[in-house]
């Protein structure tokens, strides 16, 4: 997909200028597209670098994204219910492209309408899904274009959107269990803040104007916080680009995230939660393409696109290259490793009963559940975990600041008196 800047000279006579995302190789293309949908002229066009192309796309789905998982399975179980009732999708998705709320087209009419858009330019559904990869995942789009196949386009999208429906609630369980947490980290931090920039100085000074005599503690906090203040620019100004650094390598380069989720996978904690969700997520999508019709390797192929713990990506690809050569998947889950026993033995009873989709199913349900408790643990671990952090904090904070001041306070009291 490229990225196009275009000045436009319309039927009324008025200049437009816009981006545009095209799925289109050549440059006469995007002007003939661009000519056919607005009924106008093309000024100019320009087609944006490879990398500030990729920059436009982050920073617009960052700042206003397509779509949100919520509203992309609804928008979807709408056309599932409705195809399902005989209307044609064209009309079904004229009906969503219509729908407001709040005064304003909905994300998922905005969405709507560009599928119309590329139906009305000749498209076929599944083609005009594939060209919107942002707003769909890989498996909504394989869905689609197997339901456009086989013409069963209402069951393939109902299946979309219960898909959607259960990955969002995955992730939605793992963020819950950090809500917590980083609230409290975000109040610790503030508060510490608050000291280093306005109470530690002050102390400081009321130290030096009494020629009080400190603990090394006491002299060590306040040389830290003087350092810190002295240098906050370039601290703050190195933290945002090391974040940049860290999402620019993390979004470009697979060697840096599959180093990142190959370590996750080895720390006490992490690893149980990147084994529960990897699996649930694998299988979850398993069953899917396998129950949707899909072969063995080409559901791999999707596998291989859509999963994003590199950790089990790398497996799936060796995977699919023992499967090439003819071997089962269990003999090939076992041969690559990483997989649990558990698993490969259900998957083997599959195949030898024609249920590899049920098998994968009740996986998916398995360590879908297994994810659930775990966060659901950890959430519960963790909150008196941060409390003794907070707490620690707050008695580090006494003993390193408030207790000269009340060894201060009691020589006042018990000095000599004239």
């Amino acid at each position: 997909m490229n990225v196009y800047y275009y000045r436009l000279l319309l039927s009324s006579g008025r200049v437009r200028a816009g981006i545009a995302q095209l799925s289109v190789e050549r440059d006469a293309s995007a002007r003939m597209w661009l000519e056919k949908n607005f009924d106008a002229v093309v000024l100019h066009l320009y087609r944006l670098p490879g990398w500030l192309a990729e920059t436009q796309r982050s920073l617009s789905h960052l700042i206003k994204p397509n779509i949100r998982p919520a509203e992309l399975s609804g928008m979807l179980r709408d056309l599932a219910v409705m195809t399902s009732a005989g209307i044609p999708v064209l009309e079904a998705l004229r009906a969503v492209a219509n729908e407001v709320g709040g005064g304003r087209a909905s994300n998922a009419a905005r969405l709507a309408r560009r599928l119309l858009e590329e139906l009305d330019a000749g498209a076929s559904l599944s083609d005009a899904f594939s060209r919107y990869p942002d707003a769909f995942p890989e498996t909504v789009r394989n869905l689609v274009m197997i339901g456009d196949e086989t013409g069963t386009m209402d069951e393939m999208l109902g299946e979309a959107a219960d898909h959607i429906e259960r990955i969002s609630k995955m992730t939605a369980d793992t963020r819950q269990a950090l809500i917590y947490p980083a609230f409290v980290f975000s109040a610790i931090f503030a508060a510490g803040g608050f000291w280093i920039y306005y109470v530690i100085p002050n102390l400081a000074d009321l130290f030096k104007q009494m020629n009080a005599k400190l603990p090394p503690l006491t002299i060590a906090v306040m040389a830290g916080a003087e350092w810190l203040i002295a240098h906050i620019g370039l601290i703050l100004m190195g933290l945002v680009v090391a974040a940049f650094v860290a999402w620019v390598s993390w979004r470009y380069s697979r060697s840096f995230r599959r180093a990142i989720h190959y370590t996750l996978h080895k720390l006490p904690i992490a690893k149980t939660i990147m084994f529960s969700s990897g699996l649930a997520f694998f299988t979850e999508y398993m069953s899917l393409l396998i129950k949707s019709g899909v072969d063995m390797v080409s559901s791999l192929q999707v596998m291989e696109r859509a999963m994003q713990d590199e950790y089990y990506r790398d497996r799936i690809i060796a995977m699919r290259q023992v499967m090439e050569r003819g071997d089962r998947v269990s003999a090939a889950m076992r041969q690559v490793g990483g997989f649990p026993s558990m698993m490969v033995r259900m998957i083997g009873v599959g195949e030898e009963t024609g249920t590899l989709d049920s098998q994968f199913a009740r996986l998916s349900a398995e360590y879908s559940l297994r994810l659930q408790r775990l966060i659901t643990n950890l959430s519960e671990i963790i909150k008196p975990v941060v409390v003794l952090l907070a707490g620690g904090m707050f008695v580090f904070l006494i003993v390193a600041l408030l207790l000269p001041v009340y060894d201060l306070v009691q020589q006042a009291i018990t000095g000599p008196q004239f």
